[in-house]
């Protein structure tokens, strides 16, 4: 007997970030054309040389791992630098590059042809997690990549959220990132390893304006001693008087929204999280307040915990404390990855060694943006990133001392 609802019950885990981790091809199917229908809409309002190029990518990356790839079933276990087949687009490789760009038209029509061929091979594909890896990656991949355009158009902000309560979270144990498990688990959440984590109070939300501007009108650009000594060297660089894209703060907060001809002025509530933040300008927040940025464990727990409290996260990206460290056990970087995004594959990266030692000069951003696909926003969630980086929606908030 047919069963009416078998046919919808794949659309119910488009959104799910659990869901999404284990999707077979049914969910697949849809989510690479939600993926590319989204990107395609962001294209339609920003066709400048960068979107163009990263839309490029989206397209380049399913060739490149899937229809071309001898080995996609192997995943992980692939050899990256095995044989692969021609690719539909000779000129991709200079798109690609720092010159030459592919007409909107013409890169429409390479991405409806390298979609089509990775449904094509999707709809024949065993259903495990080795065959399945790169289309989930794919899926990963260009849904970064659509943020990332996102991101370019400068939307209206995040949500305004009324100022809660701090929350207590009291001392106990943590299992710090992803478990070995079935499914997709990105790289940088591999592996979970317990932690003593001691009582701490933290935000119940990211840091808003009204709390900003205090720092600001206190002379908190121009106070070397709240500052680290890259950071400060980074605000006398930059010449940086505000966050990237603030116009005023005193007197209420006006932002740049936008660009090029759709370029605009607005006024932000004050109720809003601060957005476009480097972790220079947090630190120098928490220096001035008496606070300091969460540990990774303490975000994690207070996030995975502290919903039902009051506890929002995912409006924008957060800065946490420490270094750039993978978790004990992550082993080698996996074929494909996209934490960072590669342009293409650096020639040895599968066997790179990526076991835990010192910190190294980039920072951690954790959760999601409101730009971010609500499938990726998930508590275990991490990037590393200059402590530099401006341009994305990165906030944060903050703990008691």
């Amino acid at each position: 007997m047919n069963d009416p609802t078998a046919a919808a019950r794949p659309a119910l885990g488009l959104h799910d970030p659990v869901a999404i981790r284990h999707a077979g091809p049914d969910l697949l199917s849809l989510a690479l054309m939600n993926s590319r229908n989204r990107l395609l809409h962001l294209l339609a309002q920003d066709e400048s040389p960068a979107a163009l190029r990263r839309a490029v990518r989206a397209g380049w990356y399913q060739e490149y791992w899937l229809s071309r790839h001898l080995q996609r079933r192997r995943g992980e276990a692939c050899d990256v630098d095995g044989p692969r087949l021609a690719g539909i687009e000779p000129a991709v490789d200079e798109w690609l590059g720092p010159g030459s760009l592919p007409p909107p038209d013409a890169l429409r029509a390479y991405l409806a042809q390298t979609l089509e061929i990775t449904l094509d091979l999707l709809a024949s594909s065993p259903d495990s997690d080795a065959a399945l890896y790169f289309f989930r990656m794919s899926l990963l991949h260009e849904d970064r990549l659509g943020s990332m355009l996102a991101e370019r158009l400068l939307p209206s902000g995040p949500p305004p959220r009324p100022q809660q309560q701090e929350i207590l979270f009291g001392a106990q144990r943590w299992r710090l990132g992803s478990e070995r498990q079935d499914g997709l688990v990105p790289y940088l959440e591999r592996w979970a390893h317990e932690v003593d984590v001691p009582e701490f109070e933290i935000d119940a939300q990211p840091l808003n304006w009204a709390r900003f501007i205090e720092f600001s009108e206190d002379g908190g650009y121009d106070r070397a001693e709240l500052w680290s000594p890259e950071g400060w060297a980074w605000v006398q660089a930059e010449g940086r008087r505000a966050p990237r894209h603030v116009e005023q703060l005193q007197g209420g907060v006006v932002l740049q929204r936008g660009h090029g001809q759709r370029q605009s002025m607005v006024r932000a509530s004050a109720a809003q999280p601060v957005t476009h933040l480097s972790r220079h300008e947090a630190q120098a927040w928490c220096a001035w307040a008496g606070r300091r940025l969460p540990t990774e464990p303490e975000w994690e727990l207070a996030v995975s915990q502290g919903r039902s409290r009051g506890l929002v996260w995912g409006d924008v990206f957060e800065w946490v404390a420490g270094g750039a460290r993978c978790w004990p056990g992550a082993g080698v970087l996996p074929a494909g990855t996209s934490e960072t995004l590669p342009l293409r594959p650096q020639a040895g990266v599968a066997a790179a060694s990526a076991q835990p030692g010192p910190a190294i000069a980039l920072a951690v951003l954790r959760g999601a943006s409101f730009c971010t696909p609500p499938r990726w926003r998930h508590p275990k969630s991490r990037r590393f990133v200059s402590p530099t980086q401006d341009r994305i929606y990165a906030g944060f908030r903050s703990c008691a001392i």
